[in-house]
C-alpha cells in the first residue's frame, strides 16, 4: 500500500491521525450497528405483536363469525386499532374469501408490505348419549372416554402493521445514542488535539533551537519540558549547543592564532617582494646607467678612434695617390681603401650598438620620438605593419618612467616579431593626465595563445617586474587564431613607498615569450 501522501504531514497531524482513526472507525461501526440494531428491534416486535394480534383476533371472533354479528366484532376491532398506533389495519375474511370487516387506522401513516395471518376455528363438540345397546348414556366414574372434536375454518384475521410508531420512538433512542457517541468522538478528538499539541509544541522548540544554532546563535539552552524521547531530544540539543558553542570558541581561537600567523607571513612575503621589487628597480635603474655609460664610452672613444683611424687610411691613401705608381703603391692604396671601409662599417655597428644600448632620441626627442623611430624600424624591415597613434605630451615625463616604457614597447614588439606571426601591429601610446596615467596597448593579429595554459616567458617576466616596479599594472588578453593584446598603465608620479598588494593583473604568457 502506497502512503506517499502521508510523506508530507506534520507529526501533530500524524498524531491525530493516529488517535483519531481508530475512534472514527469505532465510532462509525457502533452508529451503524445501533440504527441497524434499532431496526431490527422495531421489524420484530411488529412481527411478534402483529402474529400475537391476528391469533388473538382469530380466538375471539370465532362466534362473530359463525353468528353473523359483525358490528360488535367491528366495535371490538375499532377500539383496538385506535388504541395502538402500531397497527395500520384488520381485515376479517369469511369462508368463502370476502371481506367480512376491515378497520383501518386514522393515525397510521405507513404500512408495511406484509400482514400477519391467522385462521378462525370453529369446534364442533360430539357427544354420544346413548349407550350401545341403545339406552341412554349414563356416565360412571369409571367412563374414561372423551368426547370426540372436529374444527373447521369459517374465515380469516389478517392485521397489517404500521412501523412509523416504534420507528419514532427507536429514531428518538438512536438520537441520544448518536448524541453521546457524538460527545465521545468530541473528547476524542479534544484529547488528541491536545495530545498532538503536548508533542507538537516540543518539536517547534527544538526545531526552533537548531535554527537558531543553524544561524550561528549557539548559546542557546532550550529548557526540558516533557519527559520520553521528547525531554531527551530537548536535552540533548542542550548539549549539542554547549558543545557547539565551545567547539566555535575553539575554532575562533584557532582561526585567529592562524589569522595572526597568516598575516606575519603576508606582511614579511609583501616585505621580500617589496625589497625584491626594490632590488629590480634598483638593477635596472643600474643597467640603464651601466648602458648609458658604455654607450657613451662607445660614442665618445671608440667611434673617435675609429673616425682617426679612418681619416689616417684615408691620409694614407692620399699619400699613396702622390707617390710614384707601382705595385706597392696600388696595393697600399687598397689597403688604405679597406681600412677605410672597414672603419665605416665598425662606426655603423657602433651607432647601431648605441642605439640600442641608450637610443639618442630618447634624450633627444622623449619617449615618443623614441617609440616612433623604432615602430618605423620594424615596419621596414619586417614583413608586418607597424602604426603608433599617440596622444599627449611626453617631453614632461620622468626620465625613469620614460625609460621603463620603452623598454616594455620594445619587448612586447621584440615578441609579435618573434612568435606572433602577425600581418599587422598597433601601437598606442596615450597620457591620461585626468588619472594619472601612462596607457600603453599594443594589438596584433597573430597567432595568438591559450592564456589559461601557457606558461610564463622571460620576456613577460621582464615585462611584468617593470610594470610592478613603477606600481603599475598590464593585463594580456589573447585566445589562439586571434591574435594578443598586451595593455600597460604606469602611474606619473611614484609613490614614495611601495604598497603592500600589488594591482590586479590579468596576465598569461607563452613559455616563447
Amino acid at each position: 500500500m502506497n502512503l506517499r501522501f502521508w510523506r508530507g504531514w506534520g507529526v501533530g497531524r500524524r498524531m491525530a491521525v493516529i488517535t483519531m482513526l481508530p475512534v472514527i472507525l469505532l465510532f462509525t461501526s457502533f452508529v451503524w450497528y445501533s440504527w441497524y440494531a434499532h431496526r431490527a428491534q422495531v421489524a420484530e416486535e411488529l412481527a411478534e405483536r402483529g402474529r400475537i394480534l391476528a391469533r388473538a383476533l382469530a380466538e375471539t371472533s370465532e362466534y362473530n363469525v359463525i353468528s353473523g354479528n359483525l358490528s360488535d366484532l367491528r366495535l371490538t376491532i375499532n377500539g383496538l386499532v385506535q388504541s395502538d398506533r402500531s397497527i395500520y389495519k384488520v381485515d376479517v375474511i369469511d369462508g368463502s374469501g370476502r371481506a367480512a370487516v376491515r378497520v383501518v387506522s386514522d393515525s397510521a401513516s405507513d404500512a408495511q408490505a406484509h400482514y400477519y395471518e391467522a385462521p378462525i376455528r370453529k369446534q364442533v363438540v360430539w357427544i354420544n348419549l346413548f349407550s350401545d345397546n341403545g339406552t341412554p348414556h349414563v356416565s360412571a366414574s369409571s367412563d374414561s372416554r372423551p368426547p370426540t372434536l372436529t374444527t373447521e375454518v369459517v374465515g380469516w384475521v389478517r392485521v397489517t402493521m404500521s412501523p412509523a410508531n416504534m420507528m419514532a420512538k427507536q429514531t428518538d433512542r438512536f438520537q441520544i445514542e448518536l448524541s453521546m457517541a457524538a460527545l465521545a468522538l468530541a473528547a476524542s478528538g479534544i484529547l488528541a488535539w491536545v495530545l498532538a499539541r503536548s508533542l507538537i509544541v516540543p518539536l517547534r522548540e527544538a526545531i526552533g533551537t537548531l535554527r537558531q544554532i543553524r544561524g550561528g546563535n549557539y548559546r542557546v539552552h532550550p529548557p526540558v519540558t516533557t519527559g520520553g524521547e521528547i525531554g531527551e531530544l530537548q536535552a540533548s540539543i542542550g548539549e549539542m549547543s554547549l558543545a557547539l558553542d565551545e567547539s566555535k570558541r575553539d575554532l575562533e581561537n584557532k582561526v585567529a592564532e592562524r589569522t595572526r600567523d597568516l598575516l606575519a607571513s603576508r606582511n614579511e612575503a609583501l616585505r621580500a617582494d617589496a625589497d625584491k621589487r626594490k632590488l629590480i628597480q634598483k638593477v635596472n635603474e643600474i643597467i640603464e646607467d651601466e648602458r648609458k655609460s658604455i654607450a657613451v664610452e662607445i660614442h665618445d672613444e671608440l667611434n673617435a678612434s675609429l673616425i682617426a683611424a679612418r681619416l689616417e687610411a684615408q691620409s694614407i691613401g692620399l699619400l699613396a695617390a702622390k707617390a710614384p705608381p707601382g705595385p706597392e703603391v696600388d696595393e697600399i692604396r687598397r689597403k688604405s681603401e679597406a681600412i677605410t671601409k672597414l672603419a665605416l662599417d665598425l662606426y655603423a655597428n657602433g651607432r647601431r650598438l648605441v642605439r640600442r644600448l641608450r637610443p639618442e632620441v630618447l634624450d633627444m626627442l622623449g619617449l615618443h620620438g623614441a617609440v616612433e623611430e623604432m615602430v618605423r624600424h620594424y615596419d621596414t624591415t619586417s614583413g608586418c605593419r607597424f602604426d603608433l597613434h599617440s596622444e599627449g605630451d611626453f617631453a614632461r615625463l620622468s626620465n625613469e618612467l620614460a625609460i621603463s616604457a620603452y623598454r616594455i614597447v620594445q619587448e612586447t614588439l621584440s615578441n609579435v616579431m618573434k612568435h606572433a606571426a602577425a600581418r599587422s601591429a598597433h601601437v598606442s601610446l596615450l597620457l591620461d593626465e585626468g588619472k594619472g596615467l601612462l596607457r600603453i596597448r599594443v594589438v596584433d593579429d597573430g597567432a595568438g595563445f591559450d592564456t589559461a595554459s601557457a606558461s610564463e616567458g622571460i620576456g613577460l617576466i621582464g615585462m611584468r617586474e617593470r610594470a610592478y616596479a613603477l606600481h603599475g599594472t598590464i593585463e594580456v588578453r589573447s585566445s589562439p587564431g586571434e591574435g594578443t593584446d598586451v595593455a600597460i598603465a604606469l602611474p606619473l608620479n611614484l609613490p614614495v613607498q611601495t604598497p603592500a598588494v600589488p594591482a590586479t593583473i590579468s596576465e598569461a604568457s607563452t613559455s616563447q615569450r
